[in-house]
């Protein structure tokens, strides 16, 4: 009786990775007084702490570049659009 060889799938390809949770938050206005959004895989805590490091090491807030600043610690923060619709 022939012995049927199994072939093992390489460990990757059996486990599916979740995709990353996006958290969508508001930033208040900034020193332009400019309201924004964005979106980040960065949790609350964590935002409030790099938001804490920024004001000290920053004369002016700016939205901006705070979200360029968060991009250091997650790529795929960005800013947010939100436009009005009348119909």
């Amino acid at each position: 009786m022939p012995v049927k060889k199994s072939v093992k799938k390489p460990v990757a390809a059996k486990a599916k990775s979740k995709p990353a949770k996006l958290f969508y938050y508001r930033i208040f206005f900034d020193d332009n007084e400019k309201k924004n959004y964005m979106k980040s895989t960065l949790t609350h805590k964590q935002v409030e702490k790099y938001l804490k490091v920024y004001e000290k090491t920053h004369q002016k807030f700016l939205n901006s570049e705070f979200v360029d600043y968060l991009k250091k610690y997650d790529k795929k923060t960005e800013m947010i659009e939100i436009s009005d619709i009348s119909y």
